[in-house]
């Protein structure tokens, strides 16, 4: 959390960034710049202007002009939000920069796992060169997906968290794709029929675009550019619905853990004795 959709809701609630120029930047803790010094990360963007926001699965791309890019991985807990310059200053803000004609972007981060790098300038973060493709933007076809699949045999739902795989796929909407296409994420990866497969893309793509349009989920932390929470949560069908009953057939929603990661499946709608059969 932050997953691909609540990126994305960020990457829309800061369109008011572009075209603005960077004046000035406050490194309050040095640690949330990554793979360079907080001097040359000041220097490389005073006297910028914001020319473009870009997303790459959880990754936000900042663009500049001249050229130069900030990418920033918000990880659990990190916010970028757009306020008044004479706005308070929280406990937790990390980084401020003062744009013209006016405004801050802040960085607040209460475990401070997330981070900043300047493309080009030094080491990145791991996995980031090995991204695959946007699991929204340009998901695999069903074809290379199944190949993909093919030689995995682990459980469908840690394939759907590898984001070499497909980028942007977090613990929320695996379970709420998996679920939207009847397959228990236990299944082994390789299992999969390619009906299957089609229906899981399908579920996918359906899953993240409607958390989209609901300007992402907010559990706990999550807030966009503008300070304001997400609405998905009241759509979700089993992530955080353990005890309660499926909106499909009535069963009891369970929480089990899957790939190490707690998981949220209807026992019905999603059978794993029975697709192993039909497997």
């Amino acid at each position: 959390m932050p997953e691909l959709p609540e990126v994305e809701t960020v990457r829309r609630s800061l369109a008011p960034l572009v075209g603005r120029e960077v004046v000035a930047v406050e490194v309050i803790s040095a640690d949330v710049v990554r793979g360079t010094s907080p001097q040359v990360f000041r220097e490389r963007l005073v006297g910028r202007r914001v020319s473009a926001l870009d997303r790459q699965g959880k990754y936000l791309l900042i663009r500049l002009q001249p050229a130069e890019t900030v990418l920033v991985h918000l990880r659990m807990t990190g916010r970028l939000c757009l306020v008044e310059g004479n706005s308070p200053v929280g406990r937790h803000t990390h980084l401020r920069i003062t744009l013209s004609p006016g405004g801050e972007l802040r960085y607040d981060d209460q475990r401070r796992f997330g981070g900043f790098w300047l493309l080009g300038a030094g080491a990145l973060p791991q996995g980031f060169s090995t991204l695959g493709p946007d699991a929204l933007l340009a998901p695999l076809p069903p074809g290379r997906l199944r190949a993909a699949l093919a030689r995995r045999t682990g459980p469908i739902k840690a394939a759907l968290l590898d984001q070499r795989l497909m980028a942007g796929v977090g613990n929320i909407y695996a379970d709420e794709a998996l679920f939207r296409a009847a397959l228990h994420p236990g299944r082994p990866a390789n299992s999969l029929r390619p009906t299957e497969v089609r229906r899981l893309l399908a579920a996918l793509g359906e899953t993240l675009r409607e958390a989209v349009e609901n300007h992402g989920t907010t559990i706990a932390d999550f807030l966009d550019g503008r300070g304001e929470p997400g609405l998905n949560a009241q759509a979700l069908r089993v992530y955080g619905r353990s005890g309660l009953p499926c909106e499909g057939c009535g069963a009891v929603i369970q929480k089990i853990r899957v790939a190490g990661r707690g998981t949220h499946v209807c026992p019905v709608c999603q059978h794993l004795a029975e697709a192993r059969e039909r497997g």
